[in-house]
């Protein structure tokens, strides 16, 4: 887990390949879920705030967010289970070395799309903004 952000932390290093794709995939939503909130309470963000942003991209709400949670479902569970905004595609720009809309694969594209919404939240980005 903790190679995940340690990666992140290194823009340019990492490649899309396979691998990275399927550890993406498997990677569980409560597994990173804590980190987003530690990202935004220490730039004085909201869980409600952060709860918006996610159901926005994904139309879930806080009580399937708490059953994805309890269930330690995977980011391609999670995903495939959303119903991802139609405007998702207007994120755009660079997430941990990436450039978002370059990214092939569905389930890689989609994690790094909620990455930048996060960003954008803990970065201080109004939420009429970050909800395009």
């Amino acid at each position: 887990m903790w190679e995940y952000f340690i990666l992140d932390l290194l823009p340019n290093t990492m490649k899309t390949t396979l691998k990275h794709d399927q550890r993406m995939a498997k990677m569980t939503f409560a597994s990173v879920y804590p980190h987003y909130v530690t990202k935004i309470e220490k730039k004085n963000r909201t869980k409600d705030e952060l709860h918006k942003v996610i159901q926005w991209l994904t139309g879930f709400n806080l009580k399937e967010l708490k059953k994805f949670i309890e269930q330690n479902i995977t980011f391609e569970t999670f995903f495939e289970k959303a119903t991802l905004k139609k405007n998702a595609h207007l994120i755009t720009g660079m997430i941990c070395g990436y450039r978002i809309e370059k990214i092939k694969n569905p389930i890689t594209r989609q994690v790094r799309y909620l990455d930048k919404l996060v960003d954008e939240l803990a970065n201080g980005k109004k939420l009429e903004k970050i909800l395009r």
